[in-house]
């Protein structure tokens, strides 16, 4: 099982980026997909997810209304679209795939992690 996510970069304060996790096989299509993130100095932190069986979706209070995650089976990724970046938004993003069907926005709850994609806010 392989993941990777890609898209991030630099970008000044109320920019966007989109992130997009492509996955091998079917796992996009067949299991929970979360987005993560991580800041220096501190724990990882569940930023979105989307359920696999009917794409419930899940986001943090910090970036509702900013950040929408979609899910393009034909393509077999899933997209992060952040809008209204913030500096706080500076982190490096991971996405991951999670076996059971309920979404859940612990790190422990999934089972398989792509590498990390570095998003900088910052003028």
């Amino acid at each position: 099982v392989q993941l990777q996510a890609s898209g991030g970069g630099l970008v000044q304060p109320g920019g966007s980026l989109r992130l997009s996790c492509v996955g091998s096989g079917s796992i996009l299509q067949d299991h929970v997909i979360g987005w993560f993130r991580e800041a220096p100095g501190k724990g990882r932190e569940g930023v979105s997810c989307i359920a696999s069986h009917d794409d419930s979706t899940y986001y943090a209070d910090s970036v509702k209304g900013r950040f929408a995650i979609s899910r393009d089976n034909s393509k077999n990724a899933v997209y992060l679209q952040m809008d209204l970046l913030k500096p706080e938004d500076t982190a490096s993003y991971y996405c991951a795939a999670r076996s059971k069907v309920l979404i859940a926005v612990t790190p422990g709850d999934y089972d398989y992690w792509g590498q990390g994609t570095q998003v900088t806010v910052s003028s």
